[in-house]
């Protein structure tokens, strides 16, 4: 079987925000996020064929990793409107009967993260395909078992494809993000680091615990500026230790689901999804699933 782990809270702030006129539900309420989440899942189950589904959402932005860097991303300035969406986007994924995993502690990536590394260990799962484009979670790759999946521009990561495209292992994503920064997730990195000088160490050493004290020491091909760089490297490696963190996904999340057979998608409950459509004014989407799990 193959498994699709979703991040909804993806879905549902690219459809928010996508160049287009705004859903609008009940008393005029913005549904464009819930709406386009709901068109994308339907997409997947239908068009794409998937059968065993987990979704994530961060019920709440706020995590455990705003307690150890306050700078985290956070709610504060975010589209009220948006914010709204929310509670409706998880009823929503419930209604269509996926599998669903609200964080609060945690973040969506923790739970899809744990899920990967969970189901992926059952001799029944052939495939995992973690879809979004989000970068951080490139470091749940593994070989072309365990891959992400962008959707929306048709690209499938694997271990080649991190490798070409960010130029580390799948592995040392976290120490890579830690040095260059995640400007989406609100961490700097270290000054001086880019994309490049990152890549080309880590791909010597693998992670920020194996690079070597002195500059003299590196044996990185081509690498310019590397005095400076390791300079930097001993001043900040406190911070840069933190921002790892942050970047890490915890895969002790709390899964409820112990069997990837837990993950079948069997249909949406038809009484429950009118429901939900009509309750919000979705009326586009009330005969949209293509299989009822009562018939």
């Amino acid at each position: 079987m193959q498994i699709h782990l979703v991040d909804a809270t993806y879905e549902l702030f690219r459809a928010h925000y996508a160049p287009r006129p705004p859903v609008l539900g009940r008393d005029r309420i913005v549904l464009s996020g819930v709406s386009g989440l709901c068109d994308q899942l339907l997409y997947l189950l239908r068009e794409e064929g998937a059968t065993h589904v987990g979704c994530a959402t961060d019920r709440v932005i706020e995590s455990f990793r705003n307690d150890l860097f306050p700078a985290y991303k956070s709610s504060v300035g975010m589209d009220p409107s948006l914010l709204a969406q929310f509670p409706i986007a998880e009823e929503a994924i419930e209604a269509i009967g996926v599998v669903l995993w609200p964080e609060v502690e945690f973040e969506a990536d923790d739970a899809i993260g744990a899920a990967a590394a969970r189901f992926a260990a059952d001799s029944a799962v052939d495939r995992i395909l973690i879809c979004t484009p989000d970068k951080d979670m490139a470091q749940c790759v593994v070989d072309d078992r365990v891959v992400l999946r962008d959707r929306r521009r048709a690209i499938t990561y694997d271990r080649a494809g991190v490798l070409e495209k960010w130029g580390v292992e799948p592995a040392s994503i976290p120490d890579w993000l830690a040095l260059v920064g995640d400007s989406s997730d609100g961490y700097p990195g270290l000054p001086g680091w880019g994309a490049k000088s990152a890549a080309a160490v880590l791909r010597v050493y693998g992670s920020i615990d194996d690079i070597p004290p002195k500059a003299s020491q590196w044996e990185v091909p081509g690498l310019s500026g590397a005095v400076r760089l390791a300079a930097v490297l001993a001043d900040q490696h406190d911070d840069l230790v933190l921002y790892r963190t942050l970047a890490r996904l915890r895969l002790d999340t709390p899964i409820p689901q112990t069997s990837p057979a837990e993950l079948e998608w069997h249909g949406a409950p038809r009484a429950t999804w009118e429901a939900f459509c009509d309750r919000w004014g979705l009326q586009r989407l009330r005969a949209r699933p293509h299989r009822w799990l009562d018939g």
